[in-house]
């Protein structure tokens, strides 16, 4: 089904490089050198002249890179044909009629042709190859070790993820939004485009900021608008087509139940909301960045022109859409944005995006916190696996207690728990349900994890949140990053319960553990602590998180990365580290973890909402999102948590096996993967029975607001909120 085309947002306008002409001729020479036009491969037609003459990628790279100069857009423009090549060459040989066998083979000769160091020691047998082998020994040479890291990282991920578009048109299988947004940044080659804006602009950004937050929130949300946007141009080529299942527009209107108009504003609308992210964290997260950091002036400039260099490649990107024979039918029945369009017309269009998206961006900022939902008919989430509990529970709750005391949590002040709110929140239940097979001391060890985890994420906003002293959470994230040392003891005096808390955690939980190990651990904590501030800054501001950045954030601040760390460890060395970060394992961790953090915020939406004034929930941020009501909003997440539920059992049923066949994973290792997943099952279970057994969220809690119980009644307000003053 045809659509219209709806209005995008645009903030910049596109510029176009004066050396347009020579790359057109530039390319077209260097595609035929490279056999890539008017060539057959396996008897099948790829490329003919007038294909490329019609896609015109001289033209989107003379948009998406203004300011290069001649050679540099030369280069650019070869690496976009070789790209574009490449896909249009998998989908001949591969897609149309699935050959994953022929596929993989194909993708496992390219890294040969892109190594970090030293040369390429492979003959090219195809174009993609040639191609390849071509551009990376002009491309590379210029770059520090880093940046080829990088970006060979980027560009592999690129190639090989083509085998999940593979695998889901084989299995008929589309994703859902969740796994679509995350995998379409590796397949759709947006973050190899950023990396090749920093060569195209000539910086690099600093390597100790290229994995901070700030770095990462750039690329992502340039990413998904970039995918997003081309989504909506390519439906009918994609679908109608190639049959293909990879397309954002056709993954919302499946989801969603509506028709493809409706699914393509959606789609939009994310964009939008990726494009909105994208100028809040370049204006606010990455200048506060390079402050804290100290960062010298030339790689201030670094960043900041990597920066402005992906906020051109979005304006031209566009345009390139706009222009380009590619997409003849401009993604859906019409290619009328209703009024003129280029680059004469682009001040007009850019103030009337900005009136028009408005209300979206307003929406994330003005909400009135605290207000009254009344009762809730939560949605039956359901967890298909056995519960069991480990038969230490009743002791390891009065050890709990004795721990707490111990750590000092009672003699704080002002004080957020007591030793009615130890019991109260029960976070024994919750660890006996995680691991029943644990011994007493097992079960102590993740209680006490569990507890510390829990009063850290109600204190932060309690001590932090109600007076706004984000500097002081910082402040004491960095002590607590100063406890984790390598030899097991702090390396400062602790002085309050999350620091005596945390040194006597790491000493128990890292004694036996090598340095990797510990370094992953050490990891997994400080992403969890630096996302309460990352919470305390949206609570500040009163600001909605955009829905992609909620659901990578959520399982950040609910703890998951560093429980599945824990769990991982339990394995030992059994299972090679690289496997654990192989599209199938990471689909299996964050599918749980996605359905965890959803579960929590059914069961906590009253509690947060009402009573906390919160802002991170994901039934706001879906009634935020889509300007739905509340009835609506939990529909669509309980259906997200079913959709995230299906992928964690279609990754134990189908991924983990041909994972192993595909690797030739070793029998142990196998068996510890297959245990890892049950004991995810596990996890799933015993955190769905803690939040029906606990009374944290019941009702009638809520409606006392009983004082040290768990219930942030220090944060709520003492006079009426105000939308402009807060």
């Amino acid at each position: 089904m045809s659509f219209r085309l709806p209005e995008f947002y645009l903030s910049y306008p596109a510029r176009l490089n004066p050396n347009l002409q020579r790359a057109r001729e530039h390319t077209k020479a260097w595609a035929r050198r490279m056999e890539m036009i008017d060539v057959p491969q396996q008897g099948k037609e790829i490329w003919i002249e007038a294909d490329l003459d019609r896609d015109d990628y001289a033209l989107l790279c003379a948009y998406t890179h203004p300011d290069c100069d001649g050679d540099e857009l030369d280069l650019v423009t070869d690496w976009y044909v070789w790209v574009f090549y490449f896909d249009d060459h998998f989908v001949e040989l591969y897609k149309r009629e699935p050959d994953l066998t022929a596929a993989r083979e194909h993708l496992d000769r390219l890294p040969a042709f892109m190594p970090v160091e030293g040369p390429i020691t492979e003959e090219p047998t195809n174009p993609v190859e040639a191609g390849l082998a071509d551009l990376w020994q002009r491309t590379v040479p210029s770059m520090s070790t880093d940046w080829r890291r990088r970006f060979a990282a980027s560009t592999k991920a690129l190639l090989d993820e083509s085998l999940w578009e593979l695998a889901n048109i084989t299995e008929n299988r589309l994703s859902n939004p969740i796994e679509y947004i995350e995998m379409r940044r590796k397949v759709g080659g947006a973050p190899w485009s950023a990396n090749l804006v920093e060569h195209a602009v000539g910086v690099e950004v600093p390597a100790e900021l290229a994995a901070t937050r700030p770095l990462k929130v750039l690329r992502d949300t340039f990413s998904d608008a970039v995918h997003l946007r081309n989504d909506l141009f390519s439906y009918e080529r994609e679908v109608a087509d190639e049959g293909e299942l990879s397309n954002g527009v056709l993954v919302f209107e499946r989801f969603l139940g509506c028709d493809t108009q409706q699914a393509a504003e959606t789609v939009n609308d994310l964009l939008t909301s990726r494009l909105h992210q994208f100028e809040h964290t370049a204006l606010t997260e990455v200048p506060r960045l390079l402050d804290e950091c100290g960062v010298a002036p030339a790689g201030r400039l670094a960043v900041l022109g990597y920066a402005k260099g992906l906020q051109d490649w979005q304006s031209g990107g566009h345009e390139w859409h706009m222009a380009s024979g590619r997409y003849p039918e401009g993604g859906g029945s019409s290619s009328v944005l209703g009024g003129p369009t280029g680059l004469g017309t682009a001040g007009a269009y850019i103030a009337k995006s900005l009136v028009s998206t408005a209300p979206q961006r307003l929406r994330s900022f003005s909400r009135v916190p605290f207000q009254s939902v009344g009762p809730v008919d939560r949605p039956q989430l359901e967890v298909p696996f056995e519960l069991r509990l480990c038969p230490h529970l009743d002791v390891s709750r009065e050890h709990a207690v004795d721990w707490a005391r111990e750590m000092g949590m009672f003699a704080d002040a002002p004080p957020v728990w007591d030793e009615a709110a130890v019991r109260f929140n029960d976070l024994p239940l919750c660890a006996a349900g995680l691991d029943p097979d644990a011994t007493l001391e097992e079960l102590d060890l993740a209680s006490h994890w569990l507890v510390w985890g829990t009063y850290g994420d109600d204190l932060y906003p309690q001590r932090y949140g109600h007076t706004r002293d984000v500097a002081g959470a910082k402040a004491q994230n960095e002590r607590l990053k100063q406890v984790m040392t390598d030899s097991g003891e702090p390396g400062i005096v602790p002085v309050n319960m999350m620091e005596r808390g945390l040194a006597d955690l790491w000493r128990r939980t890292t004694a036996p553990m090598n340095a990797r190990e510990r370094a992953s651990l050490r990891s997994a904590v400080e992403v969890m602590i630096d996302s309460w501030v990352w919470e305390l800054d949206n609570q500040v501001g009163n600001h909605i998180p955009d829905p992609v950045d909620y659901v990578e954030m959520r399982r950040a601040t609910f703890g998951s990365d560093m429980t599945i760390s824990l769990a991982r460890f339990a394995h030992g060395d059994v299972v090679p580290p690289e496997l654990y970060e192989t599209r199938a394992v990471q689909n299996l961790e964050n599918s749980a973890i996605d359905c965890a953090t959803m579960l929590n915020d059914v069961f906590s939406y009253r509690k947060e909402i009402e009573f906390e004034g919160e802002v991170h929930n994901a039934v706001l941020v879906v009634q935020n999102f889509l300007d739905c009501d509340q009835d609506r909003a939990f529909q669509i997440v309980h259906r997200l948590f079913n959709a995230r539920m299906e992928q964690f059992r279609h990754v134990i049923d189908v991924e983990l096996p041909a994972l192993y066949q595909e690797r030739q994973v070793a029998p142990e290792a196998q068996e510890a993967l297959n245990k890892h997943a049950e004991e995810l099952k596990d996890w799933l279970s015993g955190i769905l029975n803690w939040h029906e057994k606990v009374a944290r969220y019941h009702d009638d809690e809520l409606r006392h607001n009983a004082p040290l119980s768990g219930i942030r009644s220090l944060y709520a307000p003492s006079t009426p909120w105000d939308p402009v003053l807060g």
